[in-house]
């Protein structure tokens, strides 16, 4: 009887050296299973938060629409990566101008940040979750029934609705985050009909905030590589709420906002108020 007979697994003789270190042996294969176990063990979130949001968006679109989720289709997912490049730049920009302006200051740096967390939930979860509930149903339906305006200003006013309960939250960040976040990932649904673009610019920004440049995210405080501290007033520093509240994010937010409506607008794409009253009639 051959020795290997009995093993459950044997490197497949055909397969490349490359997977025969990286995938197929003992060690890699050990390190894949706890890498995943890692993941899946600190992902409760993920599960118990994303899953009935999805599995509510396919209902929605496959069941009640009955038509292909052309906006979460596989050949948009490398624009996530856009996503993730353009997120990490603009909070970088953010933080660069506070620095210049001698709000932000760095006291130390944390390599044992427990960055894992982080990227589950205020990455992945809230870029996932909660562009799915407000730019694929929020803002997608009611662009459907009332036109662009409406469906810029609607689903703007519900996401910043949404952080008014956050820790530091005031009126002023809850609208802050309505026009610096809700109009500017409203506009760049608008032009790129793509779910996966917005998922990424959200899940970068929140990550950098918090894991990279240790900023409290929507309140929430954070444990971030850089340990850092805020001065100056509210409208400048964002107070106990974090950057999101400053008139920097604001300002830099709604620069990119307008600079997206422009390319709307010269595209024709602006989808126009009343659509509502075409279907009635019908």
């Amino acid at each position: 009887m051959n020795s290997t007979s009995s093993l459950a697994y044997v490197s497949p003789a055909t397969a490349p050296a490359w997977k025969r270190w990286l995938v197929c042996s003992p060690v890699a294969r050990i390190a894949i299973f706890m890498a995943v176990f890692i993941v899946l063990n600190r992902s409760v979130y993920l599960v118990v938060f994303l899953l009935p949001v999805i599995v509510t968006y396919v209902f929605l679109v496959r069941v009640v629409e009955r038509r292909r989720p052309e906006e979460l289709a596989l050949r948009r997912w490398p624009g996530a990566l856009g996503g993730l490049l353009a997120g990490g730049l603009l909070f970088s920009t953010v933080v660069g101008v506070l620095w210049l302006l001698g709000s932000y200051h760095v006291t130390g740096f944390n390599p044992r940040a427990d960055w894992l967390p982080a990227m589950l939930v205020a990455g992945i979860g809230a870029g996932i979750g909660e562009e799915i509930l407000f730019r694929g149903v929020l803002y997608r339906i009611v662009e459907e029934g009332l036109g662009t305006w409406a469906a810029l200003i609607v689903s703007a006013l519900f996401f910043g609705a949404a952080h008014i309960t956050n820790p530091g939250a005031t009126l002023w960040s809850s609208a802050a985050i309505a026009i610096e976040a809700g109009l500017l990932f409203g506009l760049l649904y608008h032009l790129t009909r793509s779910l996966p673009v917005c998922m990424g610019l959200h899940a970068a920004w929140n990550f950098c905030q918090g894991t990279v440049y240790g900023i409290p995210v929507s309140g929430m405080k954070a444990d971030g590589w850089l340990v850092s501290t805020r001065s100056g007033p509210d409208w400048l520093s964002g107070g106990m709420f974090g950057a999101e509240a400053s008139v920097v994010a604001l300002g830099l937010c709604a620069l990119c906002s307008l600079v997206l409506l422009v390319v709307a607008v010269r595209r024709g794409s602006i989808v126009p108020c009343g659509p509502l009253q075409q279907f009635r009639r019908r």
